[in-house]
């Protein structure tokens, strides 16, 4: 191993909300100790932090079981890129974001070295193949959860975690509306239907045609994409191309926050609309055959995180063959009236926020973490 030269925290985030998660971390981390170093598997925002990028999330997204396997080659050239980085940094810790099926056979490696290992945001081992808790225990020495239900979880496996509070209330609770949105991103007057498909090649091509299509249905609405601008503008194209529907790119944000409504690929996505009280309809659709293996696996009622903090369903959730136009444009009409089904919705938001609030999570995580490591 290389000799060290002061701290450095090495960090694995394979996904765009791993890269937001990771950036608040490390900023408050180095609140704590301005001297640490990173060197990360991440994105944009953790370099904004300061982190040295080694590989960008976008090389490492792959969605479902079908899109995994067809990759299995290029993810197996990458674990071993990060390995032998990994021993080449010698970090003081590794601190591990979500990204399951990457991130433990990680776990497992810096641990057969003698590295420690941190974990925050716990893969949804409680959703299936729960038997992984073992393996977490085994090589995981920390794990910081942001769902209240998951400390009870691995309690049941005698393992102990703490539950940190969700980054997302960090993330909502830093936010300032930009001036003049509607305007500076050519939106006109008429309310707005957000559509949040998703950041993820995969998601794009599988969520974002059907639920713009429905934009005819309702002609009293304006349909606004959340793009991201990771992914290359042609798989926005489509969308553009369409009469009266916008694109805009990086300001998921500002356009929730201006939003009567929502369309929304399940993910982190959903809770942050929850967060900032729009009503939505909860989408998703794979392959053919990474539906069927996730359906005979899959062991909770929901997909979506705001139903499986509820535990009930809050928000409809249309899924596979249920995403669909006709049960888009039924769902979607039940919650831009002031009917029940929104009124319902926004009471519900209320009691998940209380359930999620805590002081600063991502400090409290940095807080922990620097505790652990001092008693190491």
């Amino acid at each position: 191993m290389a000799e060290k030269q002061g701290k450095t925290y090495y960090m694995v985030a394979g996904e765009r909300s791993g890269d937001l998660h990771g950036s608040k971390l490390i900023r408050e981390l180095r609140q704590i100790d301005p001297e640490l170093s990173f060197r990360a598997w991440g994105g944009d925002e953790m370099e904004k932090e300061g982190a040295e990028i080694v590989t960008h999330y976008s090389k490492m997204a792959f969605m479902g079981f079908w899109e995994v396997i067809k990759n299995i080659f290029t993810i197996n050239k990458l674990l071993s890129l990060c390995k032998k980085d990994l021993m080449a940094t010698n970090p003081d810790v590794l601190i591990l974001i979500d990204y399951p099926g990457f991130n433990l056979r990680m776990a497992k490696f810096a641990h057969s070295k003698g590295i420690r290992v941190f974990y925050y945001i716990s893969p949804k081992i409680w959703a299936w193949n729960q038997k992984r808790a073992y393996k977490i225990k085994k090589f995981v020495d920390q794990m910081f959860v942001i769902l209240p239900f998951e400390k009870e979880f691995y309690k049941s496996f005698d393992y102990s975690v703490d539950y940190v509070g969700n980054p997302l209330i960090d993330s909502v609770n830093a936010f300032t509306p930009k001036k003049n949105f509607r305007l500076a991103a050519g939106l006109g007057d008429k309310p707005i239907i957000a559509i949040l498909p998703g950041s993820r090649k995969q998601e794009i091509q599988n969520m974002l045609e059907p639920m713009v299509e429905l934009s005819d249905e309702f002609p009293e609405y304006q349909f606004v994409v959340a793009a991201v601008s990771n992914l290359d503008k042609s798989y926005y194209q489509r969308t553009e191309e369409i009469k009266g529907l916008k694109v805009v790119y990086d300001q998921t944000y500002d356009l929730l926050n201006s939003a009567h409504a929502a369309l929304v690929t399940s993910g982190t996505a959903a809770l942050e609309t929850a967060l900032f009280n729009v009503p939505q309809v909860v989408c998703y659709k794979t392959s053919s055959l990474s539906y069927f293996l996730a359906k005979g696996l899959i062991k909770v009622d929901y997909i979506s995180l705001v139903n499986l903090i509820a535990g009930k369903e809050v928000v409809r959730e249309l899924i596979q063959h249920e995403f669909n136009s006709k049960m888009l444009n039924l769902e979607l009409k039940a919650i831009i009236d002031k009917g029940s089904k929104r009124v319902s919705q926004l009471e519900e938001y209320a009691l998940l926020k209380k359930s999620l609030s805590t002081d600063s999570p991502s400090r409290k995580t940095a807080e922990l973490m620097i505790d652990y490591l001092k008693n190491d």
